[in-house]
């Protein structure tokens, strides 16, 4: 199960966006809809962990890429831990509205991607920091052009949302591939 626990931190991540940014300029029904709709899919990617993890796991390749949790990703996320509490002071010395403080997470929380991607050799994680530091950065924009009450859903229910969508998908055809591998390999 410690394979899946990327899937499990990212979707909790996910979730968290949802909920935390599902408010106001959103009609109220459309707010509950998506965290019922982030909550599903939480429990989705539950489901698929724990029924991929109940089939028989195929043979590691030795030549595939793994993620290693060791100094380099200690390091990775001692810089995104300052780069996203500095950065939040720094919005707040520039008398930037609240809502910018949710892009810059979305946008700090990508880019943290970029060199994960190149020392766990995962394409996966190129597609995820461009995602993500897209949408902060356009909620930073947002922001400061004087349009943020719509930040939180660009730079936290789109990018939440996203994350959960990219992880269901992705464990969806990791149990297909499982189903259809033939015992013992």
């Amino acid at each position: 199960m410690t394979r899946f626990a990327g899937f499990l931190v990212g979707a909790g991540f996910g979730l968290a966006f949802v909920l935390a940014n599902s408010g106001p300029p959103l009609a109220p029904t459309v707010a509950l809809v998506l965290r019922v709709l982030a909550v599903a899919a939480l429990v989705a990617v539950i489901a698929l962990v724990v029924a991929i993890g109940r089939k028989p796991a195929a043979e590691p390749d030795p030549d595939a890429p793994r993620m290693r949790f060791g100094v380099f990703f200690g390091v990775v996320l001692v810089i995104e831990a300052v780069a996203l509490f500095g950065g939040i002071q720094v919005l707040r010395m520039l008398d930037a509205p609240m809502q910018a403080n949710v892009a810059w997470i979305a946008l700090v929380v990508g880019l943290h991607f970029l060199p994960l991607a190149r020392h766990w050799r995962s394409r996966s994680f190129v597609f995820v920091a461009a995602y993500m530091s897209v949408l902060g950065l356009a909620g930073l924009v947002m922001a400061f052009a004087g349009y943020p009450e719509w930040v939180p859903f660009v730079s936290g229910v789109v990018t939440g949302a996203g994350m959960l969508t990219g992880i269901v998908i992705s464990l969806a055809a990791v149990n297909r591939q499982a189903a259809a591998a033939p015992l013992g390999t």
